[in-house]
């Protein structure tokens, strides 16, 4: 199973959209960060697991599973990479592939060495914008591949019909 474990307040802070909404207020920045990996999870059925960083926050450690989506805020003095560096080391298995989503370079070099594999800010975002262009796709698809709801009749019983929808005989 594919595990994708996103740094939360990293990609808030390289993606656009997410930032303009951390001027105005962060709890929807973090919300919005949360739908969007929400979309992704149920796209591609991989895990899923969002860590937000604490470090300053007195006993707020907490985990929580929104939209199927795991979300975790580190403790009292743990950074969100120190919470990475550990989920990585207990989910690198040979059924499991681990991908960290971070644009910290240096979180990215110890993740490697750890075995796990980086997105990037920017391709996770382009990702979930290729996932988007799928999603629509196969809607627009859907809605012309709809099967006729009509059944096709004969005439002479369509008029048969028709005779006994006015009430004639």
């Amino acid at each position: 199973m594919d595990v994708i474990v996103v740094d939360g307040y990293n990609i808030i802070g390289a993606w656009e959209e997410l930032q303009r909404l951390k001027e105005r207020d962060m709890a929807q920045a973090r919300d919005r960060l949360i739908e969007r990996m929400a979309e992704y999870k149920a796209f591609t059925g991989n895990r899923v697991i969002i860590v937000f960083d604490a470090y300053f926050v007195k006993g707020i450690a907490s985990k929580l599973n929104e939209y199927q989506v795991e979300i975790i805020y580190t403790k009292e003095k743990e950074t969100a990479d120190e919470c990475i560096e550990k989920l990585v080391k207990d989910l690198k298995n040979v059924d499991n592939q681990v991908y960290v989503a971070t644009s910290d370079y240096a979180e990215q070099q110890t993740i490697f060495g750890r075995g796990a594999l980086r997105k990037s800010a920017r391709e996770l975002a382009i990702e979930l914008k290729n996932i988007e262009v799928e999603i629509e796709e196969s809607i627009d698809q859907y809605a012309n591949d709809k099967p006729q709801l009509k059944i096709p009749l004969k005439k002479n019983v369509l008029e048969t019909f028709e005779k006994w929808r006015r009430g004639d005989k």
